[in-house]
Formats: C-alpha cells, structure tokens, sequence
C-alpha cells in the first residue's frame, strides 16, 4: 500500500494507510478527543448527521525530543489553533465524514474504515480544497498526522512532527506538480 496521498482532481486528496485493529478501536481514536488528539487533534465529535465537530490542534505537543523547533512558516500562527465542523455522515465504526471550517474556507473530511484480519484499511478523503496552497499544505499535513496515528496504534514512539511536516509538504510539490 503506497502512504502517499494522491490528487484525485485540483481540489481533492486520498490517503489509504492499513492500521492495526481492531476495527472499534481504530474508531475510538477518529472521534474520541484524548484519543485523538495523540496524533490528529483533541475536541468533542459528536457522532450523529448534524453533529458539532471541534477541532483543537496544538501539534507542538507532537513533537518529539529528536524534532526540530517549530518551523518559520509556522510563526505567525498560533501554537494552538481551533476549527469547527459538523457531521454530515456517519455509520459506526465504518464511516465519519464531517466538514472543517478553516477562515472562509470550507472543506470535508471523509474516514472510511474496513477491517481486513486483524488489521484495518483507513481510506481518507478530503474534499473541496480551495487553492493549490491548501492541497500542498493538506497533503503534507494528513501524511504527516497519519504516521503520527501508526506510530501511536503500534505502541511506538512517534516520529518527530516538524521536521516530517516540512519533509511532506515539499515532497508532495514535487509530486503533484505544485
């Protein structure tokens, strides 16, 4: 299974990554905010079409020891950053798909998970990204979050955060002509 996300039209990204399951718990840590927020970002999901989803980052408590300082890019911006949904579909454990708010832009995250053994395929799908800034920063940050997410679910210690972030994002310019 390839871990990079690829570019399905201008404004649209898919990622797949094969999780250890079972396939409840690799839920738990989509819509559970102490879950979710060891490799993504804490807040409540509501579990229900209409539900609110917050969305609170703080991916400096990502980092590891060996990661480098907050990159420069990331200056201006608040070390704690908060967004807000609201659920458009769900079906426990299988599919979460909510919209993200972010300024004047408006996305939707799609979850999809399928348990396969003792393992659990995780396709994720994120729609109606406004500007190809936004496709390169979003790119860069889901495979980011996702090995973050593996790192977690395996009972290891999750790779430095920064310096995978800068890493991505400029690999995923070079690999979708951004």
């Amino acid at each position: 299974m390839n871990e990079y996300g690829e570019l399905l039209d201008e404004s649209t990204v898919r990622f797949e990554r094969l999780l250890p399951g079972p396939i409840d718990r690799v839920w738990s840590y989509l819509t559970e905010s102490d879950k979710r927020a060891q490799w993504l970002c804490g807040g409540d999901v509501e579990t229900a079409v209409g539900g609110h989803v917050d969305m609170l980052f703080h991916n400096t408590s990502l980092s590891s020891d060996e990661d480098i300082p907050r990159p420069r890019k990331y200056e201006d911006t608040p070390k704690k950053m908060s967004f807000v949904g609201k659920v458009t579909r769900c079906e426990p454990p299988h599919v979460l798909e909510h919209t993200w708010e972010f300024g004047e832009e408006s996305s939707e995250v799609c979850y999809k998970l399928t348990a396969q053994g003792d393992k659990v395929k995780l396709v994720l799908i994120h729609r109606r990204l406004e500007s190809t800034d936004t496709v390169l920063s979003v790119s860069g940050g889901w495979h980011t979050h996702l090995n973050v997410l593996v790192d977690v679910l395996e009972g290891n210690k999750p790779r430095p955060f920064y310096k995978m972030q800068l890493q991505y994002e400029s690999e995923y310019g070079q690999r979708l002509g951004l």
